[in-house]
């Protein structure tokens, strides 16, 4: 004969998150959040920073993709003691109070303008929160990755890119898959301009909040210019950014025999390499340069 249980009201399915709420005050990050961003509010009465940025980290961990889904799991949140969460309206004041107003930068060639946001108290946040976290150790010689990445976005202060949408295109560097900084700027920005401030702002902030030294520094062509590569210099010890494409030089590739085999991605090319000296003046560098046989309609090379 079955047997019929009671079960409590307070079961939730979305109980496991209140396992990272107790890691997330349990390692302080409560308190780095409300120390880096300041107190909200005249009275001490308002929902802190940390209680901002801990709800939106929530409800994104619970599946949310805009702020509206945090008043529908506000009852679920409720059920963890002493659990006083915000709602999205108070969620998206405190992030608004964060905003910092964009930078208009002026093309000098074309004389277009765009908008950049440089976030410097959020960047500074994140790289405290590493530290705090001990993802990245302080002192460590790290490699840092930078690229850009479009996200299509129908907001009011988009650009149209040449992606084919409407978006943004902000710049984001990381160390072994961690986020370390970011730069927002219009979808229709071309990745080179103002490039090199952003790196610098970016790599300054890893030496002087982490105290790391930065070993190797990884981009593709859209680092490649004369600019970028001098700011980049100045802080690594190496770096790595792919060449654009420039028929001047084939003529020298073509005169070149000292070709060696080598497989990439599992398909067969030639290497070689020659110092550049006509880039930067004074400067030599290391110009890697890869060729791939051509196919023909029958598959042969």
């Amino acid at each position: 004969m079955a047997k019929v249980a009671i079960k409590s009201e307070n079961i939730t399915s979305f109980g496991g998150i209140f396992h990272v709420m107790d890691i997330f005050s349990r390692l302080g990050l409560e308190k780095l959040i409300d120390s880096s961003l300041g107190t909200r509010g005249l009275n001490g009465k308002a929902y802190p920073y940390s209680d901002i940025i801990s709800t939106v980290f929530y409800s994104y961990l619970c599946g949310s993709n805009c702020l509206e889904d945090i008043n529908t799991l506000l009852p679920q949140f409720s059920k963890r003691p002493n659990t006083d969460i915000p709602s999205a309206d108070t969620v998206g004041r405190g992030l608004k109070e964060l905003a910092i107003k964009n930078e208009i930068c002026k093309c000098e060639q074309s004389g277009a303008t765009y908008k950049f946001n440089t976030a410097e108290k959020l960047n500074s946040l994140l790289l405290e929160m590493i530290k705090k976290l001990g993802l990245i150790k302080v002192g460590n010689s790290i490699d840092l990755d930078f690229d850009h990445q479009f996200i299509p976005a129908h907001k009011y202060d988009s650009k149209y890119s040449y992606k084919g949408d409407y978006g943004y295109f902000p710049g984001w560097a990381t160390v072994g898959g961690i986020f370390v900084g970011g730069e927002n700027r219009d979808g229709n920005t071309n990745v080179k301009f103002h490039q090199a401030d952003t790196l610098r702002r970016i790599m300054s902030r890893l030496v002087e909040i982490l105290g790391v030294t930065i070993n190797r520094f990884r981009a593709d062509c859209g680092s490649y210019s004369k600019e970028i590569i001098q700011t980049v210099e100045q802080y690594c010890e190496l770096f790595y950014i792919r060449a654009s494409n420039c028929s001047d030089r084939y003529e020298d590739f073509r005169n070149h025999d000292s070709w060696a085999n080598a497989e990439i991605g599992n398909e067969r090319c030639e290497l070689m390499s020659m110092v550049a000296s006509d880039f930067i003046e004074g400067k030599s560098y290391r110009l890697v340069v890869q060729r791939t046989p051509k196919k023909d309609s029958d598959g042969t090379m």
